[in-house]
């Protein structure tokens, strides 16, 4: 049965225009839901459930003006269209509703769909890590084992005569382990997930998942604390792209760029980067956390060119703040919300900075001394200046061109805009991470991805 078989989709449209406004539109969202966490060797919560609601927006004098409900019924969007309606000024030019043509998302290949495994099989996905983290070495003495999935039928109708409807399906889970020597505590974490389906676990187990974490968090404990000081950084691709993402794209998010929120607002053209740097949004490489063929607004997804040889090429655009941008911008397919209780807004999707054409291993021998960051983990940005911290998970010393001993506590601390002016050497590997973003009180899935980085110069904090 279609998301949209209980009313009629023009009929709410027009409704929702009928005190004046230049764009509208309905968001249909029927999501399969999931979630188990495994902590102190057992299940401490279990959540499943179907979640099915709609909701409105008109878009007026570039304000928004929106509304949602669960009840999917003609009165009921009749109802809500009604009260978006009057939010709108009086004497408002009226958008018009053009002639509907549907289109639907072929979608990626799923060969296990998670809404068709039994509860009892995800169980046992963090069963089987715990158990696993537990047995790669005594010392570790905490695991936390989460498993979530969404299946989440979609159908975006708007004024503009555009119908989309789109199934998106994915999971994610991780393990984190703790390991004690002593009064030294060390952490791993591993995640493992995308647009896909559970035959990911056939090539990628959860035990290989949770050993991951646990070796991660053992091997910390031997490591000496880390040297602070103005030194040399190679970030590896398997550090993913979290200062990509948090420090640089943020910033890239048109919303934030327009309101003179972001260090590269009123910068298109500037050369912000090392002409080694190009980095790029895209949300169409199959199976990655933050891909679909659609955004949630039905835009299509894209890849999206931010930043080319140092150069500011442009923003990740919703359709407001396209509007709002004028000059003939468009969505680049960036208009993301978590579910129909939220209004979309500009957010990131697969975010990278592109490889080069230098082996990893020959940035790493260009160093006599440094830091290597093989894992980074959480940190702060000020999207208005560009600054953060951020905290390196695992970390070794460089010592003539190799990679030695592990260190702990380590920080990174810079500007994103400086940083990317100094990177000197990028590789020819690229390696991807996983997360849920979050901004304005709604997360999104996403990726993010780098090569191995050469950072000549940043400021490290010591460990403890």
């Amino acid at each position: 049965m279609s998301l949209c078989s209980g009313f009629e989709p023009e009929a709410v449209l027009k409704t929702a225009l009928a005190h004046g406004g230049e764009f509208a539109d309905i968001f249909v969202e029927e999501a399969v839901k999931t979630n188990i966490t495994f902590e102190d060797k057992k299940i401490e919560k279990v959540i499943t459930g179907i979640d099915r609601g709609c909701g409105i927006r008109v878009i007026a004098g570039l304000k928004t003006f929106y509304a949602y409900t669960n009840e999917i019924s003609a009165p009921s969007l009749k109802g809500l269209a009604e009260v978006v309606a009057k939010g709108v000024a009086e004497g408002t030019s009226a958008g018009t509703v053009r002639k509907m043509i549907q289109q639907r998302a072929p979608g990626f290949e799923i060969k296990n769909n998670p809404s068709e495994a039994a509860l009892a099989e995800k169980a046992d996905f963090v069963v089987r890590a715990d158990k696993a983290a537990r047995g790669f070495d005594n010392r570790i003495v905490q695991v936390k084992a989460l498993y979530g999935d969404v299946s989440r039928k979609l159908a975006m109708i708007n004024s503009l005569g555009q119908w989309v409807e789109e199934e998106k399906t994915g999971f994610v889970f991780f393990t984190s382990a703790i390991a004690a020597d002593g009064d030294v505590l060390q952490t791993g974490y591993e995640p493992l997930g995308g647009a896909m389906g559970l035959e990911a676990f056939i090539t990628t187990p959860p035990e290989e998942v949770a050993i991951r974490a646990a070796k991660r968090a053992v091997q910390m404990l031997g490591a000496e604390r880390a040297p602070a000081g103005t030194m040399a950084v190679v970030l590896s691709s398997e550090a993913g792209g979290t200062m990509i993402h948090e420090a640089v794209g943020h910033g890239l998010e048109a919303d934030l760029a327009l309101a003179g929120l972001s260090v590269y607002s009123d910068r298109v053209g500037e050369t912000v980067a090392s002409p080694l740097i190009t980095v790029i949004d895209d949300g169409t490489i199959p199976f990655k956390r933050g891909s679909a063929f659609f955004d949630e607004e039905g835009s299509p997804t894209q890849k999206t060119v931010l930043i080319e040889n140092g150069v500011l090429k442009g923003y990740m655009y919703d359709r407001l703040s396209a509007m709002k941008a004028g000059g003939g911008a468009k969505s680049t397919g960036n208009g993301r919300r978590q579910s129909y209780r939220y209004k979309p807004i500009p957010r990131m999707t697969n975010t990278m900075i592109a490889p080069g054409h230098t082996r990893p291993e020959e940035i790493v021998s260009s160093l006599e001394k440094g830091l290597f960051v093989k894992k980074m983990g959480g940190g702060q940005v000020n999207t208005v200046n560009g600054d953060f911290v951020f905290e390196v998970t695992e970390g070794f010393i460089i010592e003539k061109g190799k990679i030695g001993v592990p260190v702990r506590g380590a920080t990174l601390t810079g500007n994103g805009p400086e940083i990317l002016q100094k990177i000197d050497m990028v590789g020819s590997d690229l390696g991807f991470a996983i997360g849920t973003c979050g901004k304005d009180a709604q997360g999104v899935p996403v990726a993010d991805a780098q090569p191995t980085l050469r950072i000549p110069e940043i400021t490290v904090g010591g460990g403890i």
